[in-house]
């Protein structure tokens, strides 16, 4: 059973009895079963107790087996700031993430979201019009509709897909990307081809946080949609679902959907926000998020960090290294992974053009050789790294040899990225 979280034990216990094993997976800082649009309006916010069970199988299954396993190695999303909010803020930096071969650190102009460039990890798009009347954000719904456009024109080989904070914006949204698809034929055929990629599991949609868990896209579009009511007053500390107790929860479905980026449109800034973080986890932490996008992902402890290298060893290839001409920095990663050296194009700092990996301390304390040889790599790999493997003994049986080979690697990298 997988996405347990939401799952009642009475949908389960059919399967549960016909099955000689059973294995249960899912997240329990996701949402369980709810009902929650179905029983309230947008003008009926209160408690939600009422509406959210924490009865589901994944729940009843943790307090009842003890032989549970946690999964830690964290491989979605290809850009370390994409997960390392829940990584802090949810799962107490216990996930391992894997580093990016993008620089982590986005000047000002990288954070503000442009659909023409191809840019990795978190953005944050201000909409300084935007006004929250009867349940809907119009102003907000256009800026979001008109760089989807702007998206599918330039990136037709990314999925997309859209999230707003309640039914009413996303009602509203897809009555807009309607007309988008009856009247551009880019947007229409971009729809139709994600339609036919993989079967349809990444098709374009437009969902609210209450039913988008589960849900995967190359880059994820979020309207908060909540704003002041009139330009220049203050900002009702109303906030729907994420004001429920189990607001924190839904916004760890929502924060978690992208695999290369998100993209958050916000009529509201982090001040807006007077939640008290002890009695309104969901508000607050929605004042943390935008705070977070605002700074580009760069403001919490999950920051690309640079450690001492692991041994004399990697210390000796990272001067070799520089003596090619390149930069090159050790322990590139972020929580619970790091690769032993990076190196950056001479020219073009923003990007990592290899990782060199050593036979060092983090190689020997691997405990399967699944793990060390082939699986992290994988991982890596479809992240985007390009990866050379430096044998010790090769090197110092013949170092001058070993040299040229790294060398010879470094200026095919750096040919290559300079094309």
């Amino acid at each position: 059973m997988d996405e347990a979280s939401q799952i009642t034990p009475e949908d389960a216990v059919g399967s549960l009895v016909r099955g000689k094993q059973v294995m249960i997976v899912g997240d329990t800082n996701q949402l369980p079963p709810t009902s929650f649009f179905r029983k309230m309006t947008e003008d009926d916010i209160e408690e939600d107790d009422h509406v959210i069970t924490d009865e589901c199988i994944l729940g009843m299954a943790t307090a009842v087996f003890k032989n549970s396993r946690k999964l830690r190695w964290h491989y979605r999303s290809k850009h370390e700031s994409l997960i390392d909010f829940s990584n802090k803020h949810i799962y107490e930096n216990n996930l391992i993430l894997f580093p990016s071969p993008s620089v982590s650190a986005l000047n000002s102009e990288q954070r503000n979201y442009d659909p023409k460039k191809n840019n990795l990890g978190v953005h944050l798009t201000y909409i300084k019009d935007g006004l929250y009347t009867d349940g809907i954000n119009n102003a907000e719904a256009e800026t979001v509709v008109s760089k989807a456009l702007m998206f599918m024109q330039n990136h037709p080989n990314r999925s997309l897909g859209i999230v707003s904070l309640n039914r009413k914006q996303q009602d509203l949204l897809v009555e807009k990307m309607d007309m988008i698809f009856e009247q551009n034929d880019t947007a229409k055929a971009y729809r139709e081809k994600w339609e036919n990629i993989k079967e349809g599991s990444e098709s374009f949609f437009i969902k609210n946080l209450e039913n988008v868990q589960g849900d995967e896209r190359d880059v994820i579009f979020i309207s908060t949609v909540y704003g002041p009511e009139k330009l220049g007053s203050p900002v009702m500390q109303r906030f729907g679902p994420i004001s429920s107790n189990a607001g924190r929860r839904r916004l760890n479905v929502l924060f978690t959907r992208a695999k290369e980026q998100m993209v958050t449109f916000t009529s509201l800034r982090s001040a807006d926000i007077k939640a008290d973080e002890t009695k309104n986890t969901g508000s607050s932490m929605l004042k943390l998020w935008l705070e977070y996008c605002a700074a580009g992902g760069n403001i919490h402890n999950g920051t690309m960090t640079y450690a001492e290298p692991d041994s004399d060893f990697e210390r000796h290839v990272i001067s070799q290294i520089k003596l090619m001409g390149c930069e090159a920095r050790p322990q590139v990663g972020v929580s619970g992974y790091f690769i032993d050296i990076g190196v950056r194009h001479p020219s073009c700092p923003d990007r990592y053009i290899l990782g060199v990996e050593c036979d060092g301390a983090t190689y020997h304390s691997s405990k399967s050789a699944r793990d060390r040889d082939r699986l992290r790599q994988d991982v890596l790999e479809a992240k985007g790294w390009s990866l050379y493997r430096i044998w010790s003994t090769d090197w110092f049986n013949n170092p001058l040899r070993e040299i040229e080979k790294l060398r010879a690697e470094i200026t095919n990298k750096i040919n290559l990225y300079s094309q």
